[in-house]
């Protein structure tokens, strides 16, 4: 589903990604950890295609597409989602106007009827409910005033309302208590794990995986994957740290 191959990638003029390859195929959910400026976020970054992360080298497929050539709405409408480690606030935008603007959006690119208000409302009330937020932050502007896990929260439900074919979730886990990261969990799984879809989980450590268990966990080390491995390389990673085995 997604293949990346030799992918160098710089801001600045400084180079991040210094030749990062990775494919993740449907059906499957891929880890990657590593230390601080290891680049991690400028991954997430590139593929979702910000601005001022400048690929210098390598390719990128998505879906036998190539996702470089794509702008970011493209990219989205395409089945891609990027969850930010920093949820953005848009103040004077309600979440369920930026929501039902962005799923129809998405619909009308693919040729699909857009959603009237009501049926949008109705999908918005339902996601809202599966991850216990209430269903009055809806009306909400977007991520004001909210707390770091409401914002995760939130950015689930929008992660269910758009239902992408593959999600990148660059420290979703940031932020959340205890009760916070199980229903973020159980809403990564209940929205993502399927024969057609696949995940890119970005995270500093284990604890999101107890509950979203990854097929394949890789280490990112000074901008390429120095080591690949099942869920035990998690665990392994956080009792020992990334010193010898990012090495």
């Amino acid at each position: 589903m997604l293949v990346i191959e030799n992918l160098h990638a710089e801001i600045d003029g400084k180079p991040i990604l210094k030749g990062l390859s990775l494919s993740v195929n449907a059906g499957e959910v891929h880890a990657i950890m590593g230390p601080n400026g290891a680049g991690k976020s400028t991954l997430g970054y590139v593929l979702g295609g910000r601005p001022g992360y400048e690929v210098t080298d390598g390719s990128v497929t998505f879906a036998g597409q190539d996702l470089l050539e794509l702008a970011p709405h493209e990219r989205a409408a395409a089945g891609l989602f990027l969850g930010f480690q920093y949820p953005v606030e848009i103040p004077g935008v309600s979440n369920v106007q930026f929501l039902r603007e962005a799923l129809n959006a998405q619909r009308a690119s693919r040729e699909e009827k857009a959603l009237s208000g009501a049926e949008f409302l109705k999908l918005a009330r339902e996601e809202a409910r599966k991850l216990d937020m209430d269903a009055e932050m809806l009306k909400r502007p977007v991520n004001v005033g909210f707390s770091g896990g409401e914002k995760k929260r939130n950015e689930m439900v929008q992660m269910g309302i758009v239902n992408p074919k593959f999600a990148i979730l660059d420290e979703t886990d940031s932020g959340l208590d205890i009760d916070a990261l199980r229903i973020v969990g159980d809403g990564i799984n209940r929205i993502m794990r399927a024969p057609e879809k696949a995940v890119l989980l970005i995270t500093h450590y284990q604890r999101l995986l107890d509950y979203v268990q990854p097929d394949f966990v890789h280490v990112l080390a000074d901008g390429r994957i120095t080591r690949s491995g099942g869920a035990e390389l998690a665990h392994q990673l956080e009792r020992e740290g990334y010193a010898e085995i990012a090495a």
